[in-house]
């Protein structure tokens, strides 16, 4: 009994021991969460109390900033609208999209590891060189796309200029984007257990059956971290605006995180550009919530646990 208690204690001093360690090697983590997301987070917070223009010392006005955005500004509902407008299209082009090109790089096809170089490569490119290539391709009277349809007999389209196409061609060049979430499904797809698939083809299962029945309930998981991913990035969208449409035509590429930065680096209005910033958390934070919610009714766990 002594040797028992013994092996108890020494067992207790060692996780204790291991439990030190490791909340020493989260300091630096936590450091970095206070410092560079939530103190600046509770910063935005505090200036969107002010009328602060940069300029000269803020001034404490309350929620007046708030008020003001939702009954005196011209562009925020326009720009609710258009932003979860471009993230609803981007973040369904993108998941399917991603999915369907990991599928096909993941068989055994030749230059695979070249095809998949080739797929990620727009992702690491800079943004800005990116959406100027595809305004190139995007030009009202000689750009590649418009090139394409008087070819084949069809009226030229102003995609970028045409206030009804503006926000699909902005969510293509978003999609199209998407080397991240190909990487991350390759992964994913790989870690499928083989032994499945064997077993249902065994049974006389095709290939859309596979997927649907094995494939796709073994990858939600990681379809839910690419879907959660995709939709914080596409709900902050501001370089398509900066760099193609400044917003327009009228105000059907204005999104929130344009509007911040107009409010903010053009008008001088830090308070309320902060109070923008705001909302946009906000926003950020009931969709993120809707999908944390509703995952329990979708996500497939290998073990049977459908907590």
């Amino acid at each position: 009994m002594e040797a028992v208690n013994k092996l108890r204690k020494r067992r207790s001093r060692i996780y204790s021991s291991e439990a030190r360690v490791a909340y020493i090697c989260l300091i630096p983590a936590f450091v970095g969460l206070i410092f560079l997301t939530y103190l600046p987070l509770l910063g935005v917070l505090g200036i969107s109390l002010t009328n602060w223009t940069g300029l000269k010392s803020p001034e404490f006005i309350g929620i007046d900033n708030y008020i003001k955005i939702f009954t005196t500004d011209p562009y925020i509902k326009d720009s609710i609208i258009a932003t979860i407008y471009f993230a609803f299209l981007s973040v369904a082009g993108s998941m399917i999209y991603s999915l369907f090109i990991a599928l096909l790089l993941n068989r055994k096809i030749p230059a695979r590891g070249f095809f998949r170089a080739v797929f990620y490569v727009p992702y690491v490119l800079p943004a800005v060189a990116i959406y100027v290539g595809w305004s190139w391709l995007y030009e009202g009277n000689f750009g590649f796309f418009n090139y394409l349809l008087s070819e084949l007999g069809l009226n030229k389209i102003l995609f970028i200029a045409d206030s009804s196409y503006v926000i699909p061609s902005l969510s293509l060049i978003s999609v199209w984007l998407a080397g991240n979430l190909i990487v991350i499904f390759l992964a994913g797809l790989q870690n499928v257990p083989g032994v499945y698939h064997e077993a249902a083809e065994m049974d006389g299962a095709n290939g859309w059956q596979r997927f649907r029945h094995i494939t796709l309930p073994c990858m939600t998981p990681i379809i839910f971290y690419n879907l959660l991913l995709s939709l914080i990035a596409n709900l902050q969208v501001v370089t398509p605006a900066l760099a193609l449409t400044n917003g327009g035509p009228g105000n059907s590429s204005r999104f929130l995180t344009y509007l911040m930065y107009d409010q903010a680096f053009v008008n001088y209005r830090i308070g309320y550009a902060s109070a923008t910033t705001v909302i946009i958390f906000v926003i950020l934070a009931v969709f993120t919530l809707v999908l944390f919610k509703t995952s329990n009714l979708w996500i497939y766990n290998e073990g049977g646990d459908d907590k």
